[in-house]
Formats: structure tokens, sequence, C-alpha cells
């Protein structure tokens, strides 16, 4: 585990994330007429370009076909993707200037700059939504370009997450449903938002303790074993832009902490991301 590469997640994920619960951009969809789920589809998956929704489930890994195919089939009824990628930009920077109000401009450009050195060196091959970001035109305006870079250092994070867990021959199911486990919730919860119906789920919980990762209390041993493994295969493929970034990696974390910050204990009624505000506190000097 090289603990960079999680505070790096820790404080670019709420910046990049936060447009999925800001109000301003589920208002610019509701504009087109797309509800929170073919929104959702529709906007993160354009960055790939006008695809089906088999190509979107396929890129986001961890959702069910049923729900994405149709919702993808809906958005593209009734919006085009220059349009959505718009409405998408307009509503991550609008919440992000009423959350942060108006950063200071040479912050932004110093931690824009130095997420660009690490991103210069992010692997593409097989990282398909940081490449679709990273085609995008990029934003001119300081807080889009904070918004652009977090976006595409969470995407990358997760494409590699994507092939850590494929590799280790975990199906879409069974990851999701390892969240559950690890957010120490009821088993299916959180699963049955991704579309997967309480048979599919079933099915794969007694797979799953066939196989010896699951027991009645949570995760076995073995199951632990794989989850971390994963998890550390995934930091191993995000080393690299921790590194390009170098000695600058704690004045980096510095700067992005406090806003990710302020997101995190907005939390989703204030349109933030509804992570955990004490993770932040956490960080401290993450290269040493």
């Amino acid at each position: 585990m090289d603990i960079r590469t999680r505070a790096l997640r820790e404080v670019c994920e709420p910046i990049g994330a936060n447009v999925y619960f800001a109000p301003e951009a589920q208002q610019r969809y509701a504009a087109l007429g797309l509800n929170y789920m073919s929104g959702y589809f529709t906007s993160r998956g354009a960055s790939l370009g006008h695809v089906h929704g088999l190509v979107v489930t396929a890129a986001f890994g961890v959702f069910s076909p049923a729900i994405v195919v149709p919702a993808v089939d809906e958005g593209w009824s009734k919006t085009d993707r220059p349009t959505i990628l718009q409405a998408r930009y307009d509503g991550a920077t609008a919440s992000l200037r009423r959350l942060l109000g108006e950063p200071d401009a040479r912050a932004i450009d110093r931690a824009v700059e130095l997420l660009l050195r690490g991103l210069e060196v992010a692997e593409v091959a097989g990282h398909p939504l940081f490449s679709g970001l990273r085609a995008l035109p990029f934003p001119g305006e300081p807080i889009g370009r904070l918004w652009r870079v977090c976006d595409m250092v969470r995407e990358h994070r997760g494409d590699s997450h994507i092939a850590a867990w494929t590799r280790a021959g975990v199906r879409p199911v069974e990851i999701q449903l390892m969240s559950d486990v690890l957010m120490r919730i009821p088993l299916k919860s959180f699963s049955r938002t991704r579309g997967w119906t309480d048979e599919q789920m079933d099915a794969a919980i007694a797979g799953m303790r066939e196989k010896g990762w699951l027991d009645e209390a949570g995760f076995t041993s073995e199951g632990r074993r794989l989850r971390d493994a994963i998890e550390s295969d995934t930091d191993d493929m995000e080393i690299n832009i921790v590194d390009a970034i170098g000695k600058d990696f704690d004045e980096l974390i510095g700067i992005l902490r406090p806003w990710a910050a302020v997101i995190v204990e907005a939390g989703i009624a204030g349109g933030g991301y509804p992570g955990n505000a004490s993770s932040l506190a956490s960080i401290g000097r993450a290269s040493g």
C-alpha cells in the first residue's frame, strides 16, 4: 500500500464527485428532460462519446446493465453529447462556487499544475473514462480546471480499480456487495441501488460464501485478504502519478485538503459529497 495514492484519492474525490450530488447539476439535467438516472449515466458516460449503454456499463463496472442501458437510451433520446457535457460542467462548477466561493486563483493554478504533472504520466491503456476526460477540451476558468483534474484523478483510479478486481476474478455484483460489507451497512442495501435484483444478489452471496469470501458476520479472513489485495493493486497502478508529483506532493495535499473538507462537511443536503469528514483529518503528511 502506498499511503500517498490514498491521500490523493481522499482530497480529489469530493471535488471531482461533487457533481453527482449537486442540485445545480440535477436542475440542468431536469431542464433537458432527464431524471437522476438518465442524467447520471448519460452525463458521466458522455466523455466516451455518444455510446451505447453497454459501453457505459462496461466502463462504470459495478452497475447492472438492466438499469444502465434504458437510462442511456432515455438520455440520448432527449439530448446530445455536447449539450449534456456542458450541463455537467456548468452544474459542477456552479456547485463548487456555492460551496467554496472563489478560492484563491494562485492556489488553484498551483494545484492544477501539480495534478497535471502527475496526470501527464498516467496510463491511458485500460483507462477509458480517464482517457475520455483527457480528450475533452481543457477548461479555461480556474474552478473548471480544478474540477476537471480532480475528476480525471478519480476516474483514473476507478479504471484501475476495475482492472484490479476483474483480474482477481471478482464479478461486478460481488465487488458491489463487498462495498456493503466495507461500509458496515446491511448486505444488499447499497448494492440494490446499482440495479441488482434480490435474486442476483442472493445467488452472488451464496457463491461468495462457497468461495470462502463471506460468512454470516461479513468478510472471512480470506475475503478480507482478497479485498485488501484489490485495493493494494489499485494503489500500485496509481504510484506513477504521485511519483511524478514528487517532492511537491505534501504541498498539493495541503492546498486541496481544506476544499475537500468543506465539500464533505456540506453533505448531500448542501449539494456536497456524502463522505466522512474525519477521514480527511487523518491524512497528515502523506509522503512521510
